[in-house]
């Protein structure tokens, strides 16, 4: 009983928070675990550490060993079965015969790298590839894919997943991992995989890291013979081991061992990484102190079987120290050989029952100690249920523009003759029907047995008749054996058709397949083949959103990992009318602007405009900086600040109300469970919209982290590159430890707290209205408004984190920080709260240039619809913009003028603002107010905390907004 709380002790110990989900020995678990193992016979216990396959693949389809597999349950108790292919329906009656007649529950298992489509291609949808989401630059995006590939699992009735790969695919023509690995680059496969890990992991599935110590670097598949990997120690730690300890220290449940012969861990010939002791128990356990189960990979694949045919393949397996045994070719001969081991002391009896009880805590956190069937009723479409979404945005977000020379393209334009050449198809697909129906575009076929005579044909008749023609490579295989199957004469057209005066190159598939088209004018790494990721593709050459991926892999000399190109200039849909304005009001306008400048009240800002709907005024004044070098332009970007408050927060919140997802007389507690045990729980939401919460007004988080004496970071909260303990962007080259932002979260919770509808301005109300939208959505703040809101209007610079969207060079630099960041902040928000948040809260870190901010407005101006569609009821927009308070001028989540204006010396906003105006200010030197009796819009964008922080107050000193604000009421009436 001593061993057995000895081990438990270690399990917990050795294990972070994430992974304590399935090691966690409590009195509940240890009964269930001694009942169990004191059932089993010795061979039984053997055989809970073996994993055997249910069906397989073969020429005319795929077969089920469905009668095998229920003898072994019956005879041997094995505690394992792996799905491969075949229909989800039965598979799960499968999965419940099996289970019903078990002695022991059997941990079901799939290798599910892209889902459980990966597996049962007949009806259910896969989702992308990890190579696809390797090009995505949003981490939380990959979280998502991976929570619901873990809710499909559930859902079936499986509880562990092979997945995520966490191999970096350093080697173009690997012909095993590939297109299966998230790229090149150490930090983003690691990253990458975390998150997928905590998305299937907080879905209550086990995930599992492949393939240790790294399956990247081969030039042979595994499955077919045994790869050699020639690197030193020295090199397999600073790259392939990257991955695995960052994911061994954000809890991975599992791991899986590879077949690999890598002479510097272990020079023994033909002797795989997964059957070495030296990789097993040597690397793996004690020198990087990995303590979960580990799975082998399938042994009866030739890289193991080819030396270590049948049961030696098992027996060695544990002998080298692996938990589990995956599909040995010989069950029942294994079982006798290891049991034969074991009397002859080459196997501890008491190492092997550890192992044993290790799997049955697993199995009993994972829900196997209650089993209750799986329903398969609708089973196929619940599976399917988030695939179509999620691949959509993956898709968005991937796409790549690895070249633009041509920039009138995009948009494209539907005047002027279009061709679409359908490369690999010999019949319409989605994106040329949708060129066909929005373009009028000729469509154009040419399949890879093409040969050149009918490549020249097709580029006389192209050139001759179009000015434009988008070129789509379709159907070539992902692996690069034989250049992923692109012709010879596919690769001469597309190059001839450049000379068409406006050519654009889609590749749908694996990127590295772009390595034959790099002398392409515009070119775009589509990923994937399907009518979702082509669908993306016509509305991204329709300019219904920029391009937002990175190349995840090198292609070429001339195309790297991390390229990509994300700014576009935007073909504006608002052009300002001034002829609405007199020379003398368009001259003092200038005036008052100039005058400020040349006090330095702010180096440059943008002024916007609008009556009736119309943009009658857009300028940019200054430049970027005092020193002149940079002028600013109407296409500048600003850090809003506390814009943000009602330009992403309230307009999130008034969507969840309008929706009834959201009810402003609930109380926090209601929402976040994790604040109900502190004396925030009973703050209600409309008191936080309204600032009446009585929270503190700010909280100087960073303090913690400063050295009071010399200014500098203290020891341990920051780094200057990302990995997977410190992973939060706070500025450039500078990430701070994640677990801090818990503790930004506790500071709150512990700040002081007045008496609820004591008026206090307070960005805290703001961070957690962030938390609540958050809590209701499942999305991030940034997520959320992003998809519901800035894409949805066709936005292009407005939204969180823009460094992931545009060059830093266009977004106007705000303050040379020397109290915490201790640099220029330029794509990162001002506020250090947010900065610490990962730029993205509820109370600021929002960017914009003014027309895409004045869209919101308008919209809002507008009744809630805008360009055909309608984001809010009227009704929605005239409640949130109402007086709510008889404390002050608060509308829920807007600032209004104040209640008093005709009588106060300083009027505000200003004076003629009529009662319905409604808007915000921001710290960094912005406002937006929108009057709806007047259908007036005015909005101001600068950057005065440049650079001396916020000790430059004369922007409000000058009154220079409000002076400019009261000459338009001055002009309307």
């Amino acid at each position: 009983m001593k061993t057995f709380f000895a081990f438990f002790l270690f399990i917990i110990l050795n294990f972070s928070a994430e992974a304590q989900q399935f090691y966690e020995p409590t009195p509940e678990a240890k009964h269930w675990v001694d009942s169990v193992f004191n059932s089993l016979s010795k061979k039984q216990r053997i055989a809970q550490l073996i994993v055997v396959r249910l069906s397989e693949k073969t020429p005319t389809g795929y077969i089920f060993h469905d009668q095998l597999v229920k003898e072994l349950v019956t005879k041997y108790n094995i505690g394992a079965i792996c799905l491969f292919q075949g229909n989800p329906v039965q598979q799960v009656n499968f999965i419940n015969q099996f289970q019903q007649i078990a002695q022991t529950p059997l941990m079901v298992c799939i290798d599910g790298e892209t889902g459980l489509g990966m597996r049962m291609t007949d009806s259910v949808m896969k989702f992308p590839d990890l190579l696809t989401l390797g090009a995505v630059q949003d981490a939380g995006l990959i979280y998502r894919v991976g929570k619901a590939i873990g809710t499909q699992c559930k859902r079936a009735g499986i509880q562990v997943d092979y997945a995520p790969v966490i191999d970096i695919n350093n080697n173009p023509n690997n012909p095993v991992i590939n297109f299966r690995s998230f790229g090149e680059d150490k930090y983003k496969v690691a990253l990458s995989g975390i998150q997928m890990m905590k998305g299937i992991q907080d879905a209550g599935v086990l995930a599992c890291a492949k393939h240790f110590p790294g399956h990247g670097d081969v030039s042979v598949d595994s499955h077919f013979d045994l790869p050699v990997i020639n690197k030193s120690l020295e090199q397999l730690d600073s790259l392939e081991l990257y991955p695995f300890k960052e994911l061994f220290k954000a809890g991975i449940g599992s791991v899986m061992v590879a077949h690999l012969s890598i002479p510097s861990i272990d020079s023994t010939a033909h002797l795989p990484t997964s059957l070495s002791k030296r990789n097993v128990t040597g690397l793996l356990r004690d020198s990087l102190g990995y303590k979960g189960i580990s799975f082998t990979d399938g042994l009866e694949m030739l890289g193991v079987a080819k030396y270590y045919p049948n049961s030696d393949g098992a027996l060695q397996s544990l002998i080298a120290g692996n938990d589990m045994l995956c599909l040995p070719g010989d069950m029942p001969g294994s079982i006798d050989k290891i049991a034969k081991a074991i009397q002859k002391k080459k196997l501890d009896q008491a190492d092997i029952d550890s192992r044993v009880k290790k799997v049955l805590l697993v199995k009993y956190h994972l829900g196997l100690d209650a089993l209750i069937p799986v329903n398969s009723n609708n089973i196929t479409s619940d599976l399917n249920a988030d695939v179509p979404m999620l691949r959509k945005e993956v898709a968005e977000n991937a796409i790549t523009l690895m070249q633009l020379k041509d920039s009138v393209l995009f948009p494209l334009d539907s005047t002027g003759s279009i061709a679409y050449m359908c490369i690999g198809n010999s019949s319409a697909n989605t994106i040329a029907d949708l060129m066909q129906k929005k373009y009028k575009a000729d469509i154009f076929y040419f399949n890879y047995t093409d040969d050149s005579v009918r490549a020249n044909q097709l580029v006389q008749t192209i050139q001759a008749k179009y000015n434009t023609v988008i070129i789509g490579i379709h159907k070539f295989t992902k692996y690069p054996a034989n250049n992923f199957g692109i012709s010879n004469s596919a690769v001469q057209l597309v190059n001839k058709l450049q000379n068409v005066p406006h050519a654009i190159t889609l590749v749908f598939g694996n990127p590295y397949a772009t390595k034959n088209f790099v002398g392409a004018t515009n070119l775009v790494a589509c990923y994937e083949d399907d009518s979702i990721f082509q669908k993306a593709a016509f509305d991204f050459l329709a300019g219904n959103f920029s391009p937002k991926g990175k190349l995840p892999v090198t292609i070429s000399p001339e195309f790297h990992y991390g390229d990509g190109i994300t700014e576009l200039k935007k073909k504006s849909i608002l052009i300002p009318d001034e002829s609405f304005l007199s020379e003398g009001q368009l001259s003092a306008i200038d005036s008052i602007t100039n005058d400020a400048i040349n006090r330095h009240a702010f180096p440059g800002c943008d002024i916007l405009i609008a009556k009736n709907g119309i943009i009658i005024y857009n300028k940019s004044f200054g430049y970027l900086t005092y020193n002149n070098a940079t002028p600013v332009n109407t296409e500048t970007v600003y850090d809003l600040a506390s814009v943000t408050k009602i330009a992403a927060t309230t307009l999130a919140v008034m969507k969840l109300v309008e929706e009834g997802r959201l009810d402003i007389h609930k109380t926090l507690g209601d929402y976040l469970p994790w604040v109900k045990h502190s004396n925030k729980a009973g703050i209600t939401i409309e008191n936080l919209l309204l600032h009446q919460a009585g929270l503190v007004g700010w909280i100087p988080f960073f303090k913690e982290t400063i050295n009071p004496v010399t200014g500098l970071w203290k020891t341990g909260f920051y780094q200057s590159f990302p990995d997977g303990l410190y992973n939060i962007p706070v500025a450039d080259k500078m990430f701070m430890r994640k677990e801090w932002e818990d503790t930004l979260y506790q500071r709150i919770l512990e700040s002081p707290l007045t008496a609820n509808g004591n008026y206090i301005y307070s960005d805290n109300d703001f961070i957690f209205l962030g938390k609540v939208v958050e809590a209701i959505t499942c999305l991030t703040l940034n997520e959320y408004v992003q998809h519901n809101f800035y894409d949805a209007l066709g936005l292009h610079t407005t939204g969180f984190k823009p460094l992931d969207r545009m060059s830093r060079n266009n977004i106007a630099p705000t303050e040379n920080e020397r109290s915490f960041r201790l640099q220029l902040l330029q794509g990162y928000v001002h506020d250090p709260g947010a900065a610490m948040f990962g730029g993205v809260a509820g109370h600021a870190g929002l960017f914009s240039d003014a027309q895409d901010l004045a869209q919101i407005f308008l919209m809002l101006l507008n009744g809630g619809q805008w360009n055909g569609k309608q984001f809010f009821k009227k009704e929605t927009i005239d409640f949130f913009t109402a007086y709510h308070s008889n404390n002050s001028r608060r509308g829920y989540g807007f600032d209004k003028p104040e209640k008093d204006n005709s009588t106060r010396p300083d009027p505000y906003p200003c004076l003629s603002a009529p009662p319905e105006t409604f808007g915000h200010t921001g710290f960094t030197g912005t406002c937006v107010w929108a009057d709806p009796k007047n259908n007036l819009l005015f909005i101001f964008l600068s950057n005065r905390v440049n650079a001396g922080g916020g000790d430059n107050k004369l922007l409000s000193s000058l009154n220079v907004r409000g002076n400019i604000q009261e000459l338009l009421y001055k002009t309307i009436q």
